[in-house]
Formats: structure tokens, C-alpha cells, sequence
């Protein structure tokens, strides 16, 4: 039986980005009776990313109520990092094993240092944290805790799980096998999509669609979508189109198939934006009722967290006592 893992950090509102690459999928495998499955709210990894103690508090609550709505199974571990006190434990066993030269090939430590290079700063590491430098670390933690050995990412976030697994080989190498090797799975069939202005959807980049915006907001966001200057009448390559991407992301073959259609015929950009919007929004309709429902009711939802947690350390509390016992913690009697 497969374990997966899959965790969303804390910051920010979930947006459709979100939904296609990271909370559909993991629906959809939570429902598989041949997976054991664990979803986690990574707070202590937005602690990298956002100084907003308030913002951090209520992106929990906006992350665990979009996972419920979209219909996560309530057989799966559901549960905030910050619950499972033993992947500290374990961040900091890791740490201890981890080779720095392994963490400054890091994907965003380089990329902060490259920017300070750029600016003619006279120190590389200006304005990074120690919590940066260590992400990959923490990282390997949550997947090697719970045993996960597929690990849905995106392609930006394959250097992670490949640095867990070579973690995870030099413990074993040291202590023994301890650790399953994890393996990150990639669906390349699934595009990562664009945002309002064309680049990657992302919170730093300020151009995201929330996932459950009302209708109103909903459509105002997709007509914002920057196209090129083309006339309706003239064919239009759906290659090269946000909105063909967005809207691949969210449609059958066949309505797609169609969708290549309508560009080569050379349907008219607004018309190519109502489309996408009623296709989005027929398939948010219900789930955008019952994430409102959720957000009145965050005592419903920590509960659910609670006994999600509860759940994760039935596995980590008797697995880090063999980690601990495998590097040498031990009590000094058996009695």
C-alpha cells in the first residue's frame, strides 16, 4: 500500500493554482482505498515566508476549510504540522545529519542569493534566515515522519523530495534502514497555470484568483486575464493563451478539443472569457457553499484538525522513539 503525502503552507488565500496542482489531487487520493494518506497545513513553514502572525492564523483556517470543501476524505490524516511535535523533533535530527553543501544547491537559497549578487551587495546572504536555509530540511522531516514513499509536488518542487530522499540515505547509511525512501510524483499532464498577467499563478506575484471568490469577484478576475491584441475573427493559437491554460485545467478532452476549435475559428477574446468563467464557476458552485459554510464553523474545523493529528501521531510518537533509539537516545535502563 502506498503512502502519500501532501502539505500546503499557510500563507495567503488558496487560490485555483492551488486547487488544480495540490488540493485536487489530493482529493482525489485521499478517496483511493489503496492509499494511506496525509494532508497537512504547513505553518511552520510560512513562519519562512510571513512575519503576519494574524495572517499566518487565518490562512489555516481559509487552507483547511478549502481542502474540507473540495471534499477531502475524513479517513485521511487531516492535520496542522505545529500539532505534531515530533518533526521538530526530527527537523532537528536531520539537521544534524544534513551536509550544508547539500542546502546551498537549495533552488530558493540560490535564488536569494543571486538576487543579493545582483544588487551589488556586499553580503551574499543579506536577509536570509536561517529558517530559508533550513527549509528543505524541515521539509524532509514531514515526508520522512509518516513514511511517505510518493509524494505528489509540482516540477518546482522536485529538488525537495530528492533532498529528502538523500537525507534519508545517508541516515540509513549511518544508523541502518530507518527511513523509506520517498519518490516525487509529477503529473506532466497537468500545466502549472497562469496568472491575471500571464506569468506563473502566484501569491508573490500578487496575480492569483482565489479559488472560492464570490461570482461577482470571480468573473471581474477572469476578464482581467491579459490577452494579446487580436480581433475577434482572426484564429488565435491556444499555445501561447492564458485562458486556454486555465481552461484545460478544468474541462474534458472534448470540451478542450472544442475549445481549439472555437480559437481557429477566432472567437473573440470576452467570449473566450464568459466561457471560462461559467466552467469554472459550475464546478465551484457547491464547494464555494460549503467552504462558506466551514469558515462560520472553525471550531468544526479544529476539531477536525485535533483528531487529525491525533491520528498522524499514532504513527510519528512510536517512530521517533525508534529514530531516537537508532542514533543512540535511549534511557540508560530498560526498566
Amino acid at each position: 500500500m502506498d503512502t502519500i503525502l501532501t502539505g500546503i503552507t499557510t500563507t495567503g488565500i488558496p487560490h485555483i493554482g492551488n486547487y488544480v496542482g495540490a488540493i485536487r489531487p489530493s482529493v482525489v487520493a485521499s478517496l483511493d482505498q489503496r492509499t494511506t494518506s496525509f494532508y497537512f497545513l504547513a505553518d511552520y513553514h510560512s513562519l519562512v515566508k510571513s512575519g503576519n502572525a494574524a495572517e499566518v492564523a487565518t490562512s489555516t483556517l481559509e487552507i483547511a476549510a478549502s481542502w474540507l470543501a473540495s471534499g477531502l476524505s475524513p479517513d485521511a490524516a487531516f492535520y496542522r504540522q505545529s500539532d505534531v511535535p515530533e518533526i521538530m523533533e526530527l527537523s532537528w535530527i536531520l539537521t544534524c545529519m544534513t551536509a550544508k553543501g547539500l542546502m546551498n544547491r537549495a533552488h530558493a537559497y540560490k535564488a536569494a542569493v543571486a538576487e543579493n549578487e545582483s544588487s551589488d551587495n556586499k553580503d551574499p546572504d543579506k536577509g536570509i534566515s536561517m529558517g530559508l536555509f533550513c527549509y528543505p530540511v524541515l521539509m524532509a522531516a514531514d515526508i520522512l515522519m509518516f513514511k511517505a514513499n510518493k509524494v505528489p509536488v509540482g516540477k518546482d518542487q522536485i529538488q525537495h523530495v530528492e533532498m529528502a530522499r538523500d537525507i534519508a540515505g545517508r541516515f540509513n547509511h549511518h544508523y541502518g534502514e530507518v527511513f523509506v525512501l520517498p519518490e516525487a510524483v509529477v503529473n506532466d499532464s497537468m500545466p502549472v497555470l497562469p496568472g491575471l498577467d500571464g506569468r506563473k499563478m502566484s501569491k508573490s506575484y500578487q496575480n492569483t484568483i482565489p479559488l472560492f471568490s464570490d461570482e461577482k469577484s470571480l468573473r471581474k478576475m477572469i476578464m482581467k486575464i491579459k490577452t494579446n491584441s487580436q480581433e475577434p475573427g482572426e484564429p488565435k493559437n491556444p499555445e501561447t493563451s492564458s485562458l486556454f491554460s486555465i481552461y484545460q485545467a478544468f474541462s474534458s478532452e472534448e470540451e478542450v478539443l472544442r475549445m481549439r476549435e472555437r480559437y481557429a475559428e477566432g472567437l473573440g477574446w470576452g467570449e473566450i472569457k464568459k466561457m471560462l468563467f461559467e466552467c469554472i464557476n459550475d464546478q465551484l458552485v457547491e464547494p464555494r457553499k460549503e467552504y462558506e459554510k466551514l469558515m462560520a464553523e472553525p471550531e468544526y474545523i479544529e476539531q477536525l484538525l485535533q483528531f487529525g493529528a491525533k491520528k498522524a501521531r499514532q504513527v510519528s510518537r512510536p517512530f521517533i522513539r525508534e529514530i531516537r533509539d537508532a542514533v543512540g537516545l535511549r534511557p540508560l535502563s530498560k526498566d
